[in-house]
């Protein structure tokens, strides 16, 4: 069974750090996604890498403050925060495709879903 498990949300001030972690069973992580969703937003693609190719995309509002990685023995994705702000307050979701998106940062590119994080940035 194919299933991705995220943890590692919770609340924290701005300015402060945050590691999430998605664990993937059934399936051998390669192309990987972080989306975020902002209450009253759209879902947006944050960061992807791809774990053949070591290629890390990252969206502008993320740039320079947030890093992905994988940890191939443990078949798990991290996404690491830095200098949280208010605006990064929501739910956070990893996803997985089956092959190589053409679209990186797209949410029909993804095969497999988490089931989501909240992350809450406020004093």
């Amino acid at each position: 069974q194919v299933q991705l498990v995220e943890s590692g949300g919770g609340l924290v001030q701005p300015g402060g750090s945050l590691r999430l972690s998605c664990v993937a069973s059934g399936f051998t992580l390669d192309a990987i996604a972080w989306f975020r969703q902002a209450p009253g937003k759209e879902r947006e693609g944050i960061l992807y890498i791809s774990r053949t190719y070591n290629s890390p995309y990252y969206a502008d509002s993320v740039k320079g403050r947030f890093t992905i990685g994988v940890d191939n023995a443990k078949n798990t994705a991290y996404l690491h925060m830095y200098r949280l702000k208010p605006e990064d307050t929501g739910t956070y979701y990893c996803a997985a495709a089956r092959y190589f998106p053409s679209k990186v940062l797209e949410e029909g590119e993804y095969d497999y879903w988490g089931q989501g994080t909240q992350v809450t940035v406020s004093s």
